[in-house]
C-alpha cells in the first residue's frame, strides 16, 4: 500500500522524469494502476498548492535575454488521432512544448501542450509568449527564423539575386569526371587446391605397414607425385 507521503514524492518525479507508468510502479514498489488514480487525484492539488510559488514570466525575465525552444514530450500513437501528433523532425509522435529559460539556465515559462505535428514557429505563436516576451531580446535556433526570435548563429540574408556567371561558375564547383572512366575488371577469388598427393591419401588412407615396408610405399606416392 502506497502511502500518502511517497504518493506526493512519486506526483513531481511522473510530472518531471515522464516516466512509463510501469516503470514508476516497480520503482515505488505499487501496481500501475495505483500510479495512475495517484496522478489523476493529486496532480491538479499540487499544481495548487505550488501556484503562488510559480513566478511571473515577465517579471523574472526583466533585463534579461529569453532563450526559446521547443521540446517534444512522447506520447502513445493513438489511432484516433491520425497524425495530428506525429512529428516529423523527431519521428515519434507527442506533443510540443515551447520553453523559455534564462542564459544561466533559469526556467521562465512553459507553455500548453500542442500537437507534435506543429512547426515550432506555430507552436510559439500560439503559446503566448510573443506578447509576454515582447519587450524582451529573445534568442532561437533557426526554426523560429520569419519571427522577432534572434537566431544563433544569424542567418545571413541575401541582398540581391545571383548572376548568370555565378550560376555558371559556383564558389565550390564539382571535380570533372575523368574522360576515361576507371575500369571495373571482375574480380576472382582464388580458391586453394590441396595437390593430388594429399587428397590420394585422404581418400585412400594407409595402412599399418611392418617395418621397411613403409619406406618403399612412401617412397612411391611421393616419387609418383614428385614425378
Amino acid at each position: 500500500m502506497l502511502g500518502l507521503y511517497w504518493s506526493v514524492v512519486m506526483v513531481p518525479f511522473l510530472l518531471r522524469q515522464n516516466p512509463v507508468q510501469q516503470a514508476a510502479a516497480e520503482l515505488f514498489g505499487c501496481s500501475q494502476s495505483t500510479v495512475s488514480r495517484r496522478l489523476d487525484l493529486l496532480g491538479p492539488l499540487l499544481e495548487q498548492v505550488l501556484a503562488e510559488f510559480v513566478p511571473d514570466p515577465a517579471e523574472a525575465s526583466t533585463g534579461k535575454v529569453v532563450l526559446v525552444d521547443g521540446t517534444l514530450v512522447t506520447t502513445w500513437d493513438w489511432a484516433g488521432r491520425g497524425t495530428e501528433l506525429f512529428s516529423g523532425k523527431h519521428c515519434d509522435t507527442g506533443f510540443n512544448l515551447q520553453i523559455a529559460a534564462t542564459l544561466d539556465g533559469g526556467l521562465l515559462a512553459v507553455s500548453a501542450p500542442v500537437p507534435g505535428s506543429w512547426h515550432d514557429i506555430r507552436a510559439w505563436r500560439e503559446s503566448g509568449f510573443p506578447g509576454l516576451f515582447a519587450d524582451r531580446e529573445t534568442m532561437g535556433d533557426l526554426g523560429y527564423i520569419g519571427t522577432r526570435v534572434h537566431q544563433h548563429p544569424a542567418r545571413r540574408r541575401r541582398t540581391s539575386d545571383r548572376t548568370p556567371e555565378g550560376l555558371e561558375d559556383p564558389r565550390h564547383p564539382l571535380p570533372r569526371p575523368t574522360r576515361h572512366p576507371p575500369e571495373h575488371r571482375p574480380h576472382h577469388h582464388r580458391t586453394r587446391v590441396l595437390p593430388n598427393l594429399l587428397v590420394r591419401l585422404m581418400n585412400n588412407p594407409p595402412r599399418q605397414l611392418a617395418d621397411g615396408e613403409g619406406v618403399s610405399v612412401w617412397w612411391g606416392l611421393f616419387g609418383a607425385g614428385a614425378g
